[in-house]
C-alpha cells in the first residue's frame, strides 16, 4: 500500500508543479492533475477481502484444471465437477 501511496503523492506533486510552471509562464490557470492515480489510493482499503481477491479458485480433482469463473461448474476436459 505504501508504494502506491508514494507513487500517487509524487504524481500529484508533479502535476501541481507543472500547473504552477504553466501558470507562471503563460499567465493562465491550467490544472494538469493525473486523476487515474486516485482510484489506486483507495483500492484494498475495504474490509471485504473477496472484493480485492475475486472469486475463489475451483479445481478439477481429476486433471487439475483451475478456474475463477463462477459460471463453470464442470471441467471442460473430462466433465468432472469442480471443487
Amino acid at each position: 500500500m505504501r508504494s502506491r501511496l508514494l507513487t500517487a503523492a509524487i504524481g500529484l506533486l508533479a502535476s501541481l508543479l507543472v500547473s504552477a510552471v504553466v501558470y507562471v509562464y503563460f499567465d493562465t490557470l491550467l490544472l494538469f492533475l493525473f486523476v487515474p492515480l486516485v482510484p489506486f489510493l483507495f483500492r484494498g482499503l475495504g474490509d471485504d477481502e473477496s472484493a480485492t481477491t475475486g472469486p475463489p479458485v475451483r479445481e478439477c480433482p481429476r486433471c487439475g484444471y483451475r478456474t475463477r469463473d463462477p459460471e463453470h461448474d464442470y471441467c471442460p476436459r473430462d466433465g468432472a465437477r469442480l471443487d
